[in-house]
């Protein structure tokens, strides 16, 4: 049996054409020479990625995928250096070579896909809605006629509530920024009526406003947005990393395999938890230069999709997201992973 404990194995490389390749090899090569891992993040989303400024420490979904990744690619979650951007920096940062991976909050869609680069598997299954104070008494986006929204520029969210309000004839003007920070702070000192974002963001910029209570969330929601890491076109290997690192934690999920019980699992009967923790067959080693127990490591150290859902989201936090769409597939939502074989 192999360890459940962090390793990694190096396997052949596969030469990036991207910018964040190191000269003699793609980007782990350059990951692992540098020693941490670069993640772009939100860094002010409650839920998804935001400072802990009591331990210093970021927490979120978004986060705790940057973490597994390290763990994967590094054998250590601490080794990640994480970096804000804007909505506006994403495209130029991932371009660029600035950072190695984004998890930012970030929609999967055709022109980002076919130009900022590869995406990953959906973390977050999420939608677009509203925002507004309770005491206006509006609870429609047609009751919004002739307000003040505010928004993030740069955002798929911008260009959705410019298409959806225009196609359904609501008179709006928008008030637009390209800080999350500043867009909340408009919104909480009354400069715009309402606010608009992924739901996700709404449910953890309310829980840190002021008076949460007296701001209510509309039940409708407009458009799809399922938010995925990104890396550069060009290193499929990385690409593969990333996105098998995200395919653990859902399978994990899915077979019951959590941080807590992971030991009860060593030398499992079960062939596909065997393959997943890397007690059986070497795909990892052989496919993507980790080690073949890399899974277990993140599960052992990060969790599976549930534990880290609930960390960010779940029942215990102020956010306290029903999983919803986020459920697994076997409990009729959408989050699934192809088979790990």
């Amino acid at each position: 049996m192999k360890r459940l404990v962090p390793g990694l194995v190096i396997g052949a490389l596969i030469v990036s054409a991207s910018a964040v390749a190191a000269q003699d090899g793609g980007t782990l090569a350059a990951v692992q020479e540098r020693g941490t891992l670069v993640c772009g993040v939100n860094g002010g989303l409650p839920g998804m990625s935001v400072l802990n400024e009591e331990t210093n420490r970021f927490e979120g979904m978004d986060a705790d995928y940057c973490r597994a990744v390290a763990v994967a690619v590094l054998g250590d979650a601490d080794a990640v250096e994480y970096r804000p951007l804007t909505a506006d920096q994403r495209a130029a940062a991932v371009q660029g070579g600035e950072v190695d991976v984004l998890f930012r909050n970030t929609t999967n869609r055709f022109d980002r896909d076919a130009s900022w680069g590869d995406f990953g598997p959906t973390i977050f299954y999420d939608g677009q809605g509203v925002m507004a104070r309770e005491d206006l008494g509006i609870t429609t986006l047609e009751g919004l006629d002739g307000a003040t929204i505010c928004v993030t520029s740069g955002t798929t969210t911008e260009q959705n509530l410019s298409d959806t309000f225009g196609f359904l004839g609501i008179a709006y003007e928008p008030v637009v920024a390209a800080e999350i920070d500043t867009v909340y702070g408009a919104y909480e000192e009354g400069r715009c009526d309402a606010v608009t974002s992924d739901r996700s963001q709404l449910s953890g910029r309310r829980s840190v406003l002021a008076n949460p209570d007296e701001h209510i969330i509309f039940g409708t929601v407009f458009t799809k947005e399922p938010l995925a890491p990104l890396t550069a076109h060009g290193d499929h290997q990385w690409t593969d990393i990333v996105a098998w690192t995200v395919n653990a934690t859902i399978l994990a999920e899915e077979l019951g395999v959590t941080s807590e019980n992971i030991g009860d699992h060593a030398d499992s009967a079960h062939p596909e938890i065997s393959r997943l923790l890397g007690q059986t067959g070497e795909l990892a080693s052989t496919h993507l230069g980790l080690s073949d127990t890399f899974a277990a490591d993140v599960i052992a150290t990060v969790g599976n999709y549930g534990e880290i859902y609930d960390r960010g989201f779940g029942p215990d936090t102020a956010q306290n997201v029903e999983r919803g769409l986020n459920a697994l597939w076997t409990n009729g939502g959408l989050i699934f992973a192809p088979p790990y074989k």
